[in-house]
This record gives C-alpha cells, sequence and structure tokens, in this order.
C-alpha cells in the first residue's frame, strides 16, 4: 500500500509543479471557462463559418473538444502551454477521434493565426495586449476574435453578450478587419 500512496503523492507533486511552473511563465493558470461562458461563444459562432478556429490557451479542452464535435468539416487549432492540460485535451481528443482539432503545445504567439477565421481566447488582460500586437503585426483581415470575459485594447466590439453569472460576465466578438486595421 506504500508504494501506491508513494506513487499518488509522485504524480500529484509532477502535475502540481507542472502546473505552478506554466503558471510562472505565462502569468496566468490554466482556467477553464464556465459552462454558461462556453455556450455564449458557442451561440457566437455563425453556423456558416467554414473555420478553421483557432483556441488560444485551450487548457484542458473545454472548448475545443465540443467546437470539433459540432463542427466535424471545420478544422479546429488548439495551443496551450502548459503541459498537463494540453496531455488531458489531447488524450480526449484521442479517445474521441477528432481527426479535425490539432492540439499544439506552444505559445500562440509564435504561431501564424492568419488562416484563422475564428480566434477564441479566454486571457488576461496583459495577454489581450499581447494578441493585439501580434494581430497587429499579423493581419488576418477577414477573421473574428471571441473573447472571454477581457476586452481587446483599443479596439470597438461587433458584439457583447453578458452571460447570466453573478458578475453577467462580457463576452466580445471582434471583426478583426474593422479593428486592427483602424488601430
Amino acid at each position: 500500500m506504500y508504494v501506491l500512496d508513494f506513487f499518488l503523492i509522485a504524480v500529484t507533486l509532477v502535475i502540481g509543479t507542472s502546473i505552478v511552473w506554466s503558471t510562472f511563465r505565462v502569468g496566468i493558470s490554466p482556467m477553464p471557462s464556465s459552462t454558461k461562458a462556453r455556450n455564449a461563444i458557442m451561440k457566437m459562432i455563425d453556423d456558416s463559418w467554414s473555420g478553421p478556429f483557432y483556441d488560444l490557451g485551450s487548457g484542458w479542452g473545454g472548448l475545443v473538444i465540443p467546437l470539433a464535435k459540432k463542427y466535424p468539416h471545420c478544422k479546429i487549432v488548439g495551443y496551450e502551454i502548459s503541459f498537463v492540460p494540453w496531455l488531458v485535451s489531447v488524450i480526449v481528443k484521442t479517445v474521441f477521434r477528432l481527426d479535425n482539432l490539432a492540439i499544439y503545445r506552444k505559445n500562440f504567439l509564435q504561431a501564424d493565426l492568419t488562416s484563422a477565421e475564428v480566434l477564441v481566447c479566454y486571457l488576461h488582460t496583459e495577454g489581450m495586449c499581447e494578441v493585439k500586437r501580434k494581430l497587429t503585426e499579423e493581419p488576418n483581415n477577414d477573421g473574428y476574435l471571441i473573447s472571454n470575459n477581457f476586452a481587446l485594447p483599443s479596439c470597438q466590439p461587433e458584439m457583447i453578450v453578458k452571460i447570466d453569472d453573478l458578475y453577467r460576465s462580457p463576452i466580445y466578438r471582434y471583426r478583426l478587419r474593422e479593428c486592427i486595421n483602424k488601430s
């Protein structure tokens, strides 16, 4: 029994250390969107859009997995730096055989985002500034950005939905051609 206890403690320490380390590196822990926020984001994605959809910080797969299931004809891409959430989402992707889903253990700031029709994120204020800088450097003129809770600096959203939670949290949708090219 001691071997099993030791193993469980070791695994817990490795997982915890991994999450703490990635939190230290990027400035925020992998935080899943609430069910209400995820549902609001899914409603903001027009069924006529053909993708690809990119999740900037896909975490545990809470959004990319449902997107890949709902849009099996579309390419869905997730970027996640934290090892454990990335691994969990890759395992779930494999179990559900979601061939339209690619999940990269990579910082999206080093990725080419220009082919995305929709970018989705749940970042923090500094992260949104980095997204703005990235999109200004590599403009995607025809795409959209949907952000959970945090606004894109100096940009006017085309739509804001307040979800029915304690804080009436906002979900923003931006048309990038109207936002990035004007700033």
